[in-house]
């Protein structure tokens, strides 16, 4: 086991929201790609990134911070203009969890001094707070239909505006591809139960929405759990959304990313949730599998979380199989007992948000909840 769990490799995508000089959360109405790109060009650029990162097609991704948008095309296929809604930072693959993490939460930083140099604050959440739609305006011409239309993770591509979440990445040195499919199976059909443990959605057209994670609700099930990279010339997995995909570039083969989680505030929790996949991927014992998303089952986990007796019961199992798995490895095993504490106290960064909001403060770009509301009421 320990032989095998060497040979895991990490990176970690994550998607940042920004705020505006005023408070109010910044998105594709109200902050152009030019705005959001000036801090994407102070940063540095290494040229040693581009063996691990994919570049894509019209060149925004030249860095491990870019603008994350929806990009419209013209009747050629030429760029038009790109739609923003955040800026991603993206790792490097690291041979360790914690070598991902500090990476991260390094560029986070810097991304962090560079927003606030040009005015703009950096946060993460799971969903846009104010504002549940994204509306592709105009109506696509011939050559956008053909390539936007063309598979199921195109056909969606517009929800990815409203939501925020990490890619988290594992890359499996030396599985076949009938490991890397199963293994992304199980991840799949397990989905619904991880997810809860990164809840930070609970807000949606300017207040709460009733529950904890939006981007679930919108989400998963439109869109996959998890993907799974597969070298060229390797028969994939026919679904929708889709579970397997043809490696971009040779850092991709025998990569598996899990997309269902939402954003999080803090490197160290997404630490956590990688000792948990590994440790998933790892398990010999949970007989679960799932070529899609249970779309239905996300939508309730989105709306209740743990408060749901059988998604504990199916979290707790998946946790104690994870240690089971990493048993030999101290440092996973430290990350799970965390998260697992976390668990426990059925904590999430949705519940800490929604606390906030109650007391009075500004989350996100709301401002407080009731209790502001009672103060500021007549006679109060």
């Amino acid at each position: 086991m320990p032989e095998r769990a060497a040979l895991f490799r990490y990176g970690i995508e994550h998607e940042s929201a920004l705020l505006r000089p005023d408070g109010t959360f910044a998105d594709f109405t109200n902050t152009t790609f030019d705005e959001l790109q000036a801090i994407v060009d102070v940063l540095p650029e290494d040229p040693a990134d581009l063996a691990d990162l994919r570049v894509g097609d019209v060149g925004i991704k030249r860095k491990r911070w870019y603008v994350e948008g929806y990009e419209r095309f013209d009747e050629h296929g030429r760029l038009l203009r790109c739609d923003p809604k955040g800026l991603e930072i993206r790792t490097r693959i690291h041979p360790s969890i914690e070598a991902a993490a500090a990476a991260l939460h390094a560029d986070q930083r810097r991304l962090d001094d560079a927003a606030a140099a040009r005015g703009l604050g950096v946060t993460a959440i799971g969903f846009n707070p104010v504002r549940s739609e994204y509306v592709v305006e105009p109506a696509f011409n011939a050559w956008e239909r053909m390539h936007r239309l063309g598979s199921p993770e195109e056909r969606t591509a517009h929800l990815h505006m409203v939501t925020y979440g990490p890619d988290l990445n594992l890359s499996w040195a030396g599985s076949t591809p009938d490991e890397l499919i199963d293994a992304a199976r199980k991840l799949t059909a397990l989905s619904p139960y991880l997810v809860p443990l990164s809840f930070s959605s609970p807000f949606r057209d300017g207040g709460p929405w009733g529950g904890l994670s939006a981007r679930t609700a919108v989400r998963t099930g439109p869109r996959p759990a998890v993907l799974v990279f597969l070298a060229e010339g390797v028969p994939q997995v026919p679904s929708d959304p889709s579970l397997t995909q043809v490696a971009r570039l040779p850092a991709e083969v025998g990569r598996l990313e899990f997309k269902a989680f939402d954003s999080c505030p803090e490197p160290a929790l997404y630490g956590e949730l990688l000792s948990l996949l590994t440790g998933l991927v790892l398990d010999t014992t949970l007989t679960q599998r799932g070529t899609t998303p249970d779309a239905a089952l996300h939508r309730h986990a989105a709306r209740v979380g743990y408060a749901d007796v059988a998604l504990r019961a199916g979290a707790e199992q998946a946790l104690d199989a994870a240690a089971a798995a990493v048993a030999d490895r101290p440092a996973d095993i430290a990350r799970l007992r965390s998260l697992r504490d976390r668990f426990d106290r059925d904590e999430s960064p949705a519940r800490a948000m929604l606390a906030r909001y109650e007391a009075g403060e500004s989350v996100a770009g709301l401002g407080g909840g009731t209790r502001a509301r009672r103060s500021a009421a007549p006679g109060a």
